[in-house]
């Protein structure tokens, strides 16, 4: 008798040693299948029911997908990302709160990470842009409101100009104009284009407009400044 439980053969009580480990695979496999499977369904059932909320013009659910729109692009050849529609829809969102709400809509939604797809579709001077719009916008808030003109928000746009200036395409140096042009819409005064540039000279150590000038052509510049110039002084 020991000899036969020792060969594998039939216990007189039950399976073998080999049917034991052989249903015990199994069952870890059908185990495994099914949490896989179930994490899935959920998965797509949270996506549907965030998908849903996209209808809502200004929710989290809403800027989240414009987001995902904008990686995927509409540009003219079919690839790339729509900077300027990602750069719009970020401006748009009225809090660092909602942002964050933002953030996890995204995960919900496509099951993966928006700040890590906005790493991979930026470039580094593209991605710090994003990042300084939204170190200006308040803690919290579900509605946008116009630019505080504090310290983080001349910091913010001294910044965002020198990102646009720093830019480069295909590893040549270049210049994003709809950056800066996005800066100066936002601008509400002339006097929030000199407190900029004093943030700008203490930050870098040059000059907000002597860049602008190297930077842009002339008619370039022109358009610029003539936004500029049609807003209030103060």
């Amino acid at each position: 008798m020991e000899q036969a439980k020792e060969n594998g053969q039939p216990h007189s009580e039950g399976m073998t040693t080999g049917e034991t480990i052989k249903y015990g695979l199994i069952g870890v496999v059908v185990l495994g299948s099914c949490f896989f499977i179930g994490r899935s369904l959920i998965r797509k059932a949270q996506a549907d029911s965030e998908e849903m909320k996209t209808y809502t013009e200004g929710s989290e659910a809403t800027f989240a997908k414009q987001i995902k729109m904008a990686f995927d692009n509409d540009m003219a050849f079919g690839w790339g990302t729509d900077e300027e529609k990602l750069r719009a829809t970020v401006q748009a969102i009225p809090s660092k709160e909602a942002f964050g709400k933002v953030v996890k809509s995204y995960q919900k939604l496509y099951n993966r990470s928006m700040m890590r797809d906005m790493q991979e579709e930026l470039g580094t001077t593209e991605y710090n842009e994003i990042l300084y719009i939204i170190a200006a916008k308040p803690e919290t808030g579900s509605q946008l409101q116009p630019p505080s003109l504090s310290p983080a928000q001349y910091s913010s746009w001294a910044k965002r100009l020198k990102a646009a200036f720093d830019i480069t395409y295909w590893g040549f140096p270049g210049t994003d104009e709809d950056a800066i042009k996005a800066v100066f819409v936002e601008m509400p005064t002339q006097a929030a284009f000199t407190e900029t540039a004093l943030y700008y000279n203490k930050a870098f150590g040059r000059t907000l407009k002597k860049d602008l000038d190297s930077e842009l052509e002339f008619w370039e510049k022109d358009a610029i400044m003539d936004i500029l110039t049609k807003k209030p002084k103060v």
